[in-house]
């Protein structure tokens, strides 16, 4: 929904399980209706779209696309923001480091989001910036030495540049702007701003512009500008938080070279501190309710001095606490943004709010998106009603303005 002076505002679909077309439009009519009339009654409401590469095969085929396109308009509904991170199922089995896959060395992660872009063209409402959100490029860890690690941003580079390449041309024939949205995350091959920055300008700028400028036969200046409008960063709260980054310092960092942020994904971490009235038994304990086998719940822990120790999974973090010098754990687990008391737990919510009050006084991107997509793994007594929950994490971020 229209939101600021001219944001949007939605909440991820990768929240409802589904590959098929099929059972993604019907989640999408089962959740989108009653939600439109409770939080944006009077003003069409807009659609975080998250579509596998199944889903997105099947919506391109005969006529799904105009049914889709039409029961949209019909509906005051509108699709400006897409998730192309997971390729595959990312519900009811196990993911974890799976979710990279297909990565940015392999062709199917290009074909994949041509297609996404491809689609996303043809549903975007005129005068409305389009964008996709995508993997840190691949998971780290699969990269054992320096020159596999560099060779992989080489590879993911030059499939990036073709996406640039397609953005361009269909800019320049539909008057669509559309842009990449690369999303950091804990031990992807880009985890922090940092890295995000050093690879745009080390890779996407250097090479990635010359193969540019030799598919497009425009000057290297130009084929910069491009990529600077079609490749924007993914700023997903809840991933920034774990690795203990300060959003106004992000934002200052990316304005200061020139990078533009793309979307943000509202979203709140789980974390733990050390305190008089808690032991480490305790909260081991309460920790291990949300250790589970579906995703990848990355922690980082925090040194009374103030070193970041980092950890695979949850597990590791867990057993971790017990050093002498523990001061804070904090994991990759998307909780509801609307709770920050989890009694001996928290979330990282008050991080929530410090963006979005720097949002509110300069709008540094135009797609807001709340992305909790694991409610069904969420220890059972915090499991409540899938609509009403969405429901609440959109009024929560809607009282902020």
């Amino acid at each position: 929904m229209l939101i600021g002076s001219n944001s949007h505002l939605s909440y991820c679909t990768n929240i409802h399980a589904g590959e098929s077309w099929e059972v993604v439009f019907e989640s999408v009519k089962t959740y989108c209706i009653p939600l439109k009339k409770k939080v944006s009654p009077h003003k069409p409401f807009g659609i975080g779209l998250r579509l596998s590469y199944q889903a997105a095969s099947e919506l391109i085929a005969e006529n799904h696309l105009l049914i889709f396109k039409d029961w949209l308009q019909k509906n005051e509904m509108y699709v400006f923001t897409m998730n192309g991170f997971p390729y595959g199922n990312f519900h009811n089995e196990v993911i974890k480091d799976k979710v990279h896959l297909p990565d940015w060395t392999n062709p199917d992660r290009l074909n994949y989001t041509e297609l996404l872009f491809n689609i996303l063209s043809q549903l975007l409402p005129p005068d409305i910036e389009g964008g996709i959100s995508t993997s840190p490029l691949s998971y780290k860890h699969w990269y054992a030495t320096e020159n596999s690690l560099t060779e992989a941003k080489r590879t993911a580079t030059s499939q990036l540049i073709t996406v640039v390449a397609q953005l361009v041309k269909i800019q320049e024939s539909k008057g669509k702007m559309m842009h990449l949205d690369i999303e950091p995350e804990p031990d992807g091959i880009i985890e922090s701003s940092d890295e995000y920055i050093a690879f745009f300008e080390d890779y996407l700028l250097k090479e990635g512009a010359s193969l540019l400028v030799k598919n497009l036969l425009c000057s290297l200046t130009q084929a910069q500008e491009y990529i600077r409008n079609h490749i924007q960063l993914c700023y997903d709260i809840c991933h920034f938080s774990i690795g203990f980054e300060e959003s106004d310092e992000v934002i200052r960092k990316m304005q200061k070279h020139g990078l533009n942020i793309g979307k943000l994904q509202i979203s709140a971490a789980l974390k733990c501190t050390v305190s008089e009235n808690t032991t480490v038994e305790q909260l081991q304990k309460c920790l291990k309710t949300f250790d589970e086998p579906t995703y990848l719940h990355q922690a980082v822990i925090k040194t009374k001095e103030g070193a970041l120790l980092k950890f695979k999974d949850l597990k590791n973090g867990i057993e971790a606490i017990s050093r002498d010098d523990f001061r804070e754990l904090r994991t990759h687990f998307h909780v509801p943004i609307f709770v920050e008391d989890y009694q001996l737990l928290q979330s990282t919510q008050n991080d929530i709010t410090t963006i979005l009050r720097s949002w509110h006084k300069n709008e540094f991107t135009r797609h807001l998106e709340i992305e909790t997509y694991t409610w069904q793994v969420l220890p059972i007594h915090l499991q409540t009603d899938l609509d009403q929950s969405i429901e609440r994490e959109l009024k929560w971020v809607l009282d902020k303005f």
